[in-house]
């Protein structure tokens, strides 16, 4: 009984020392990595943030409903460089290299500094109201160049009603005088 009990505490000491092979202040095991932590951002956005065992920083800002960027991660390595790379809604992903808060800028700023561009559908709302603004310039154009020719046209049938009329005048007058000297001729 005897050689059972040390046996088995021998076994206990054995399986004890064995879950305890790591060194004090060993901080490469994931219980002494910080859990990543989710907090709300502006904008209708949420922040995630991260320690790597590298003590590299990385924290993801995910847009809920811009149109134009869904994430935004920014990286910081233990020596201090940073990254930013902006994903698109379609899936792209560029390097963004401003020096913008992008952690709390809009998300219209992220998408400017990331030069992504609206959707289609609002490029052809952009390409209509340029085609429209282009037919009201030719329409005013044409429209002075219609007045124009109205006026001059105007001026043209204006000026040979003055003359007519002088005619018409000069002749009313000239018939006035000889109906006239016909009149003092029948009365004596």
């Amino acid at each position: 009984m005897t050689k059972k009990i040390c046996l088995l505490t021998i076994l206990l000491l054995a399986a004890s020392g064995a879950g305890c092979n790591q060194a004090p202040g060993d901080n490469t095991t994931a219980q002494n990595q910080a859990q990543p932590t989710t907090s709300p951002g502006p904008d209708n956005s949420e922040i995630t943030t991260s320690v790597d065992k590298e003590g590299t920083r990385t924290e993801t800002r995910t847009f809920r409903n811009n149109p134009r960027v869904s994430k935004v991660v920014v990286t910081t390595h233990k020596d201090g460089t940073r990254t930013v790379k902006a994903t698109s809604r379609s899936g792209e992903e560029k390097v963004v290299d401003t020096t913008e808060d992008v952690l709390h800028a809009t998300g219209d700023k992220v998408a400017d500094a990331a030069r992504f561009t609206a959707d289609k559908a609002e490029d052809v709302a952009g390409e209509v109201g340029d085609k429209a603004e282009d037919a009201k310039d030719k329409t005013v154009s044409t429209s002075k160049a219609v007045g124009e020719k109205t006026v001059e046209g105007a001026k043209v049938v204006g000026e040979k009603s003055v003359e007519g009329a002088k005619k018409v005048g000069s002749k009313t007058v000239e018939g006035a005088k000889k109906a006239g000297s016909a009149v003092k001729k029948v009365i004596p």
